[in-house]
């Protein structure tokens, strides 16, 4: 190896490609062309003096020596971050908020903090979903966010930290001269036999789509055929209008023109949210965002359940919503669900 440094960008190439297993979603995770990724890995492995990944036309798998340098790069990687995160908190900036969309429970909790600390500067930012904030949060490019944490890769979680804020009850979004549109709320059984729009085919909502697709397993409902991301609202509409679906949402969603929202009942699934924010240094005013989640929570019963027996949440989610609670002096529900 030359005796020279590696530049970080090469080195996060790597823990992109080691992640995905797969170069265009490397690629799209990085939010960078798939040529300049392969010359990035071609850099670096001529940089270290090893081939760091085997690559057909089929499959991307790394060498041992891919398998071994890993950690250290991933380790060099975090430093690097911590770095920059606790030189940026040294500097006043506003404090970055991804609220995913409004109205949102993360778009509710940050209104909260601005009105109860005006002197605070934080801004909104929209992502599409955790899986596309969170390596923003990890590389100190954001500061918090909100989401499913169970859905997200066990290395990326690992450089996180989460507080559970709410258990979102599910909801349909139908057109509305639909057949069930004009009840109260939804049976989850009534909904089969119909295309289901979740997000399928947006890496940015992967760990949406991933509990749909538990949710959909267990009372068989179908899943919506995989779409690109869709922008805006009025793109939505159309898309939904043209390919007939109606939308799993949660009960926290925007006025849709020519539709209705209305709650998922017989059990009552649930989406878990939590408020995530990088390990380590963090922004200071993070702190008064976790404040105001705690209040609204206990204010509101976010973090209370339905009826026993008339929820459903999978053992996954309950499991990581009932370790951060206790982690953070607070309960949380047993793992389990009810069944069809």
């Amino acid at each position: 190896m030359a005796d020279q440094d590696i530049d970080p960008r090469l080195l996060r190439a790597f823990d992109a490609v080691a992640r995905e297993l797969h170069f265009t979603r490397a690629a799209a995770r990085l939010y960078t062309a798939q040529q300049a990724l392969s010359r990035d890995i071609r850099r670096l492995e001529q940089v270290l003096g090893a081939e760091l990944f085997d690559r057909t036309t089929r499959r991307v798998a790394l060498t041992a020596e891919g398998e071994r340098l890993l950690p250290y790069a991933r380790a060099v990687l975090a430093a690097h971050d911590g770095l920059r995160a606790a030189a940026a908190d040294g500097v006043r900036r506003p404090l970055l908020v991804d609220v995913s969309a409004s109205p949102s429970t993360g778009r509710q909790i940050l209104d909260a903090t601005r009105a109860a600390e005006p002197g605070l500067d934080l801004m909104a930012r929209y992502y599409t979903g955790l899986d596309g904030a969170a390596a923003d949060v990890l590389a100190g490019r954001l500061d918090v966010t909100f989401g499913r944490v169970a859905g997200l890769p066990a290395g990326l979680l690992a450089g996180l930290e989460h507080r559970p804020v709410r258990y979102e009850p599910m909801a349909v979004l139908l057109p509305a001269g639909h057949r069930l549109a004009a009840l109260p709320a939804v049976p989850v059984r009534d909904l089969r036999g119909e295309p289901l729009y979740a997000g399928a085919g947006n890496p940015a909502t992967a760990a949406w789509t991933a509990l749909a697709a538990a949710l959909f397993a267990e009372f068989s409902l179908t899943m919506a055929e995989p779409y690109p991301e869709i922008t805006g609202e009025e793109e939505f509409v159309r898309v939904v209008r043209q390919r007939g679906w109606s939308v799993l949402a949660s009960t926290v969603f925007a006025d849709i023109p020519g539709m209705v929202l209305r709650p998922l009942t017989d059990p009552v699934p649930l989406s878990p949210v939590s408020l995530v924010h990088r390990r380590g240094p963090r922004h200071p005013a993070a702190d008064a965002l976790l404040r105001t989640a705690r209040t609204l929570a206990a204010e509101h019963g976010w973090l209370e359940l339905p009826t026993a027996g008339e929820w459903w949440l999978p053992r996954e989610d309950a499991e990581a919503m009932r370790g951060a609670r206790t982690k953070a002096g607070g309960t949380a529900p047993r793992p389990g669900a009810p069944r069809p």
